[in-house]
């Protein structure tokens, strides 16, 4: 599809204004920015599924390849680099950094220069929430460039998503003073039987932030009150992005609960956390420089952050999803909470959604419990739901990625409003999530109770950390094993009450909390340890 002979559509980018947003004025001409621009992979002779990276076989027969190997055999050509290199000075743009691992090329250039480069118009727009730059319509690029463009990112630069923690409310203050009514990462941990005597040794846990910080002196009292060891915790800046706490109303929340978490369970692993602005761009260019770090190496990565798929545009969606494929192949399972609005996943519209980037056929979706425990033994686990549009696990199935091959007999139901059309079902797995049986953590010098399916990606975080180690080789891609050759040994406590709205939890896997809740050790044994 092309707008005229000589330039064509990036597909996919097409964009609408923010829901309840308005035009405020023009952009100045001369605001500078950059923009992110992924272009196609090399061809390969080498498929991402070489070696059964993807595949139902147990981790230790997997061959994953470095990042040092993907960059070779996967990485943007050095041609088409050049190619996007010329056209940026063709008109007048900066060519800020190259990555052919990352596939992406970062130009810098006025508001004025960039909105003739891709054929847009830019404008500034207003909404309850503040006020961004925008885009309505499609991006175009020469038609030299068609084939080797595959999305552009960073002219729009409205809040993309949402961090799916939440507090313990309020009125929970005496129930959480109850036993047992909150936990912490290690008192969980026990009750979900994670493997003993291991501590993440050697590895490294990535944490994707688009927001808040923390402040070395929190966590230095939090594991010292845990008895625990004090982890390395690493901020790494992403497209200006930094380390910056607030104040614990803030994203700071989700900042903390994410390492706390993480790194209580796996507490001499290296945390990196990868700070960047809550653009599209900003969190893919987070993903991307996480899975392709060189230099931390991270196995396991954990998103707390989406929304609804209805949100984003399908070259995100696509570019995201092809990022969490490199994970794949090179052994990185990436963890993604499936959001905290029940199955309407904060959309008002009366139908069912479900959370991206977690409805990503390669992410590990992360669903949410309400546990509670005598002693060490789990006395009841149900499907969280406070309230079902506000305080509720996510989960559902996909209305933009089809049906993947692994989930072809979990008996995914249709997609909502559909007759019968198929999509990749959500979460596949969980853990405590509801407030009021939330995580005991440390936030800006408060100590409080958090909960959100926000705390569960950083809880399979630390568990893989922990497996990886024993193991000696990453556990990688786990959704084809949990589907194939590890379905119905009893690794998961399955969940078989409650609902998120639209969808009620059954045995086997279901749209609430996939598999359950895990059975640390018997999960490690069970993938070769």
């Amino acid at each position: 599809m092309s707008t005229t002979p000589n330039r064509h559509i990036v597909s996919g980018s097409e964009r609408s204004v923010m829901p309840g947003a308005k035009v405020s004025g023009d952009v100045a001409p001369d605001e500078r920015f950059e923009v992110t621009v992924r272009i196609r992979a090399k061809p390969s002779s080498r498929g991402l599924s070489e070696g059964g990276a993807h595949e139902d076989r147990p981790p230790a027969k997997r061959q994953y390849l470095s990042r040092e190997a993907y960059a070779a055999s996967h990485g943007a050509d050095p041609q088409d680099i050049a190619k996007v290199a010329s056209f940026a000075t063709a008109h007048q743009l900066a060519v800020v950094e190259s990555s052919a691992a990352r596939c992406s090329v970062v130009l810098s250039g006025t508001a004025t220069t960039l909105a003739a480069a891709f054929g847009v118009t830019l404008k500034q727009y207003e909404h309850d929430g503040g006020t961004y730059r925008g885009r309505t319509g499609s991006i175009s690029v020469p038609a030299d460039l068609a084939q080797i463009v595959e999305g552009v990112f960073g002219l729009d630069d409205r809040p993309q998503a949402n961090p799916h923690f939440q507090r313990q409310r309020p009125e929970g203050d005496a129930v959480s003073r109850a036993a047992g009514a909150s936990f912490t990462p290690p008192q969980l941990a026990s009750l979900y039987s994670f493997p003993a005597g291991l501590d993440g040794s050697g590895q490294c846990i990535g944490i994707v932030e688009l927001g808040g910080g923390f402040k070395p002196g929190d966590i230095k009292a939090y594991f010292t009150g845990l008895g625990l060891p004090v982890p390395t915790v690493k901020a790494i800046r992403i497209d200006g992005g930094r380390n910056h706490p607030t104040n614990a109303n803030s994203a700071d929340g989700e900042v903390m609960l994410d390492i706390e978490v993480s790194a209580a369970i796996a507490p001499k692993a290296v945390i990196a956390v990868y700070f960047a602005p809550n653009t599209n761009q900003g969190f893919l260019d987070a993903v991307t420089s996480a899975v392709h770090d060189s230099v931390n190496k991270p196995s396991v990565i954990s998103i707390s952050w989406g929304s609804a798929e209805s949100n984003w545009t399908a070259q995100a969606m696509t570019q995201f999803d092809q990022a969490f494929q490199a994970a794949a192949a090179m052994g990185v399972t990436v963890c993604c909470a499936a959001g905290d609005n029940g199955s309407s996943d904060g959309v008002t519209d009366g139908k069912a959604h479900v959370d991206f980037p977690a409805s990503s056929p390669f992410a590990l979706g992360c669903g949410g419990t309400k546990l509670a425990a005598s002693g060490q033994t789990i006395s009841s686990e149900v499907v969280w739901n406070a309230n079902p549009t506000s305080s509720a696990t996510g989960g559902g199935v996909s209305g933009f990625f089809p049906l993947p091959a692994y989930q072809n007999n979990a008996h995914v139901p249709p997609v909502s409003g559909t007759a019968g059309q198929t999509g990749r079902g959500v979460p596949d797995v969980a853990g405590d999530a509801d407030p009021a049986s939330g995580y005991q953590v440390r936030v800006d010098g408060q100590n409080l109770v958090i909960g959100g399916t926000s705390a569960v990606a950083p809880l399979w975080a630390g568990l893989i950390a922990l497996m990886n180690q024993k193991l000696g080789h990453p556990v990688g891609f786990l959704n084809p094993l949990l589907y194939g050759s590890l379905a119905g040994r009893g690794l998961f406590n399955d969940i078989v009450s409650g609902n998120n709205g639209s969808y009620s939890a059954k045995p086997g896997w279901d749209a609430c909390t996939g598999w359950g809740s895990p059975i640390g050790s018997k999960l490690l044994t069970a993938l070769g340890g």
